[in-house]
C-alpha cells in the first residue's frame, strides 16, 4: 500500500516540478515574481479543453494549441508589462503587484469566457495499468512519461546549448550581460516562452486528470513555490528535486494522516527551510559584501 502512494507522490511531484521549472527559469533568469504564471496555467487548461471537447480535435492537437497559447501570453507578460517596468527601474515590489493584477485578469476573464464551475476533459472510463499490487491510470502514465521526457530534456538543453549558458549568464550578472554585448531582450523573451511551455505542459497534463476551475492556477503555483525554494534558488534544476520531494511528503501525509493536512505539512516543510537552510537543497549559497 505505501508504494502505492510513493509513486502517486512521485508523479504529483513530477506535476509540481513542471510548474516549478516553468516559475523558476523566469525568476532565476530576470528575478522577476511571475505570480501571473497561475493564469498563463488556467489559461492554457482552458485552451486544451476548448480545442478537445468543443472543437472535437484530438488530445495531441488541444495540447499542442495550449502549450503555443502558454508560450504566447508569458511572453506577452514580458513585452506589455514587465519589460517596460525594467526600463523605467521600477521596484521587484511594483513588478510583482502588477503580476498579482495580470493574475486577477486571467481569472476574470477565463470565468466569463468559461463560468466558474469546473470543467472536465475526459469523463469516459480510462484503462489502468495493473502491477501487483499497484495501480497507474492512464493520466498518470502521461504524467510520468511527458513529464520525465520534458524535464530531462530542459536539463540537458540548460547544460549544453547557449541559450541556456546565456540564461544563466543573464541571471548572474544584467550589467555585465549588457556590457560585453549580448541582447537581454532577446533572452528574456525566449525565457518567458520557455517558461510558458512548462506552464502549459503541466496544466495539460493535470487538467486532463481532474479537470479545472478558473481558480486552479493558484494553489499548484504555491506548491511549485514551495518546491522552488525548497531545492533551491539561483539553480535552474534544482526545482525539479523540490518538487518530487514535496509530492511524495503530500503522498505520504494522505497514507499516514489525511488529506486535509497536505497544506499545513507543506507550509511546515517551507517553513523548516526558511529558517534553517534558505537556500535550498541545492541553491547558490551568495555572499553578502
Amino acid at each position: 500500500m505505501i508504494f502505492q502512494f510513493i509513486i502517486n507522490g512521485l508523479i504529483t511531484g513530477i506535476l509540481y516540478s513542471l510548474m516549478a521549472v516553468g516559475f523558476a527559469v523566469v525568476y532565476n533568469t530576470t528575478h522577476i515574481f511571475h505570480i501571473a504564471s497561475a493564469g498563463v496555467y488556467t489559461a492554457a487548461a482552458y485552451c486544451f479543453f476548448y480545442v478537445s471537447r468543443t472543437l472535437g480535435a484530438p488530445f495531441w492537437l488541444g495540447a499542442l494549441a495550449a502549450l503555443a497559447l502558454a508560450a504566447l501570453l508569458n511572453t506577452l507578460c514580458e513585452w506589455v508589462v514587465y519589460r517596460p517596468f525594467a526600463k523605467r527601474n521600477a521596484s521587484s515590489n511594483t513588478v510583482m503587484i502588477a503580476s498579482i493584477g495580470l493574475l486577477t485578469i486571467f481569472i476574470n476573464v477565463t470565468a466569463i469566457l468559461f463560468g466558474n464551475e469546473t470543467k472536465i476533459i475526459d469523463n469516459s472510463i480510462r484503462p489502468v495499468l495493473r502491477m501487483g499490487t499497484l495501480i497507474l491510470s492512464q493520466p498518470q502514465i502521461f504524467q510520468f512519461v511527458f513529464g520525465i521526457v520534458a524535464l530531462a530534456g530542459f536539463a540537458v538543453f540548460l547544460q549544453f546549448s547557449s541559450f541556456g549558458l546565456k540564461a544563466r549568464a543573464l541571471g548572474n550578472n544584467r550589467v555585465l550581460y549588457d556590457v560585453f554585448g549580448f541582447d537581454s531582450g532577446a533572452t528574456r523573451t525566449g525565457v518567458f516562452a520557455i517558461g510558458g511551455l512548462f506552464l502549459g505542459a503541466a496544466s495539460c497534463l493535470s487538467a486532463y486528470d481532474v479537470g479545472m476551475s478558473p481558480h486552479t492556477g493558484m494553489p499548484i503555483l504555491i506548491n511549485a513555490l514551495v518546491a522552488m525554494i525548497v531545492g533551491g534558488t539561483g539553480r535552474y534544476t534544482a526545482c525539479i528535486a523540490g518538487g518530487i520531494l514535496l509530492g511524495v511528503l503530500q503522498a505520504l501525509v494522505v497514507w499516514k494522516f489525511a488529506a486535509n493536512w497536505q497544506p499545513a505539512v507543506t507550509f511546515l516543510l517551507l517553513l523548516i527551510f526558511l529558517f534553517l537552510r534558505p537556500r535550498g537543497l541545492f541553491g547558490i549559497k551568495k555572499r553578502i559584501v
